[in-house]
């Protein structure tokens, strides 16, 4: 069973990048780039770089925000070459392809690589259930984004070939925009409250965000939490004397 995966590039710097790392993916038998706000493309020299892949640098969809990139996805691993100080699930390349191999038959994951600078931000890796570490010489660490691709792309491939044993899932994950719609949601019921704190929200809502990420809630558990949201929300003051306006829990 061909393995649904979504290899993410975050704001590329250097086209001939995005054109190796279409290499790298079809080389291993996936299909699907998807480029968030890159600097330069379409570009002559991704597509010299792509070499035989230029027909997947055709059909590559371009975002402007991670957001709508992973969009439908239940699995986002973000991946890194560097350790983070932020506390976050980890997980080495041979797990991380082990956990989509496991999950992505009900719905896409998607594999987000950050810029070739910096890597992702705080905020990108927000939207990630985990972390996908590269072990490098930690005397340099430096691991181009084509070849971070392919080491993922690789890992895949042999999860793909050899997927494990397992039970289907009675409720496929919780989609990543629809946690996005949770999390709005929790964010606006808990400023409501008095419990979160409006001049510094963020900090709060990052270790929220963490918890259940990791959890990796199912479509039905991510529904009776938006239930009890609805059912505690404050109303606003214009809804005081309206029930029914939290009729249907707050669509988001």
């Amino acid at each position: 069973m061909a393995l649904s995966v979504r290899f993410v590039l975050c704001e590329t710097s250097h086209p001939g990048n995005i054109g190796a790392a279409a290499r790298a993916i079809k080389t291993m038998g996936f299909e699907e780039l998807v480029l968030v706000n890159p600097r330069d493309f379409p570009s002559s020299e991704a597509r010299a770089r792509a070499s035989g892949a230029v027909d997947l640098l055709e059909r590559a969809t371009v975002t402007g925000t991670l957001t709508e990139a992973i969009a439908g996805c239940g699995l986002v691993i973000g991946a890194s070459a560097r350790r983070r100080s932020l506390q976050w699930p980890e997980l080495s390349p041979r797990e991380c392809a082990a956990e989509i191999a496991e999950l992505a038959a009900d719905k896409p994951a998607a594999v987000v690589f950050g810029t070739e600078r910096a890597g992702l931000s705080n905020a990108q890796m927000d939207l990630c259930n985990a972390l996908v570490y590269i072990p490098a010489n930690p005397e340099y660490s430096s691991l181009n984004l084509a070849a971070a691709v392919q080491l993922i792309a690789y890992e895949l491939r042999l999860a793909e070939d050899e997927p494990p044993e397992q039970q289907r899932a009675e409720w496929s994950p919780a989609a990543a925009d629809h946690m996005e719609l949770f999390y709005d949601h929790l964010h606006r019921v808990l400023l409501k409250s008095g419990f979160l704190k409006p001049d510094n929200p963020r900090h709060l809502m990052r270790k929220l965000r963490r918890i259940f990420n990791r959890s990796r809630l199912d479509e039905h558990e991510l529904q009776i939490l938006r239930g009890i949201l609805a059912a505690v929300e404050p109303p606003d003051d214009g809804d005081a004397n309206d029930g029914s306006a939290k009729a249907h829990g707050g669509s988001g």
